[in-house]
């Protein structure tokens, strides 16, 4: 019996021998339809494959599944069809438009996340890293940390943790998160607290808010500012998706504020505060990319009056990694360069 070959079948897989028309001699004839739902029960997944799987699920788009497991998007997608061919089962529904997790996906994706977590515990411990760490770490920062952290960690992390291979990965908080659950990501270095269950958060350092204004500008050089400034000012935002932004209005919305932030738009501090050189508004910027992203134009500070507001910035990982042991004395290391002030090694879980 011929079998039609499906819409939703992403790569061919290999099937039984087929008929050619013309010199009736036999070729391998694929069709993906002939092995979804005959399961072979001698099948073992390869974790490369449940990776692939867990990554797809968790994003919804084939494209930044293969970048967050930085391999082809045809890699993916084979590893996704060998996945399905060898259980027998559709995970994901795909099509032009969007992609989806079947009602099988769904079931056996929390599994999948178990094995993967399992996995790297395995290796973990035998890397030995109760006590050290070892072997490649993807570590994630947020883009208000990272270019102004990683200039005296990256050196500390060869000194204290020569056999670390640090893997950097720099993205906004809600994506960090998502790839630490899918276990692309092994820790995150980002603002506290992260709202998210199964993590842990180790505190690094706190950090105050510091007002970048034009040279000329009326506040230019004071310290005792009030929050209640922030009202009327033409305030300068990162683009949404920034914890910056939302911890910015969120100060506005403690004190009523209603800062008039235009339509200027940006994705990086340095934009906002060359806009601010420019003499398109005032913004907030943490207390460490003050010496980073003032040095250029005619820019000034202003510093609000103590208790300043601010934030907590800390190492997050998943509780059921089994390397919290490892990722404290990493979380040590980061202290030990901290650009802020060292915030209590308190860990808590979520």
């Amino acid at each position: 019996m011929r079998l039609a070959k499906p819409d939703w079948a992403p790569v061919p897989a290999r099937a039984s021998l087929g008929f050619h028309a013309r010199n009736h001699s036999k070729v391998k004839a694929i069709y993906f339809a002939t092995l979804i739902g005959m399961a072979d029960q001698t099948y073992q997944p390869t974790l490369s494959q449940l990776r692939a799987f867990v990554a797809v699920a968790e994003y919804r788009h084939f494209g930044t599944a293969a970048a967050r497991l930085n391999v082809s998007q045809p890699t993916l997608s084979q590893a996704l069809a060998a996945l399905e061919n060898g259980l027998g089962v559709q995970l994901i529904e795909r099509s032009t438009r969007r992609v989806l997790v079947t009602d099988a996906g769904t079931q056996l994706l929390a599994q999948a996340k178990m094995i993967l977590e399992a996995a790297d515990g395995f290796v973990a411990t035998a890397a030995g890293v109760g006590d050290r760490l070892g072997g490649p770490l993807r570590m994630g920062l947020i883009p208000t940390v990272a270019p102004y952290v990683l200039p005296a960690l990256l050196p500390a992390m060869r000194a204290e943790l020569p056999a670390v291979v640090p893997q950097v990965i720099e993205d906004q908080t809600a994506r960090l998160l998502d790839s630490l659950r899918a276990g692309v990501l092994d820790v995150a270095v980002m603002a506290l607290p992260s709202d998210a269950t199964g993590l842990v958060e180790i505190p690094l350092y706190t950090e105050d808010f510091v007002l970048v204004v034009p040279g000329d500008h009326e506040l230019a050089g004071r310290v005792d500012l009030s929050l209640q400034v922030l009202d009327d000012l033409p305030l300068l935002l990162l683009d949404e998706g920034h914890c910056l932004r939302d911890q910015t209005l969120d100060l506005c919305r403690s004190v009523d504020a209603h800062p008039s932030s235009g339509d200027t738009r940006a994705t990086s501090l340095a934009t906002v505060v060359q806009c601010v050189a420019g003499g398109l508004g005032v913004t907030l910027v943490p207390d460490s990319a003050v010496p980073v992203e003032t040095r250029r134009g005619d820019l000034a500070t202003a510093r609000f009056a103590s208790p300043a507001p601010g934030r907590t910035i800390g190492l997050v990982f998943r509780s059921s990694s089994g390397r919290a042991d490892g990722y404290r004395r990493l979380a040590d290391v980061v202290r030990s360069v901290a650009p802020g002030d060292v915030a209590p090694p308190s860990v808590g879980s979520r």
